[in-house]
């Protein structure tokens, strides 16, 4: 099971993540941002910089929204992120 063991705020709509696989590095999300309708309150940057660890665990937001750890390791592998 791929989960996120750390989460930073890289400015933006990006996040630097780790995950349990050893795989870390930057993700742009303001793709889902802008196209996601449940995504619509973190269109204000402030708003998306406010996310947390849930219990799964994985990037989420009080609104809601969350990102699912498989997601965030694909676009890791698909080079949509820079490594760290």
């Amino acid at each position: 099971m791929v989960y996120v063991e750390d989460a930073r705020y890289a400015g933006d709509y990006r996040l630097w993540i780790r995950l349990n696989t050893g795989v870390a590095g930057e993700v742009d999300l303001s793709d889902l941002v802008a196209s996601e309708a449940a995504a619509a309150p973190l269109r204000d940057v402030a708003a998306f910089a406010q996310f947390f660890l849930d219990a799964w665990p994985t990037v989420a937001w009080p609104c809601g929204f969350d990102v699912a750890p498989e997601s965030l390791e694909r676009r890791l592998a698909a080079g949509t992120s820079r490594a760290a």
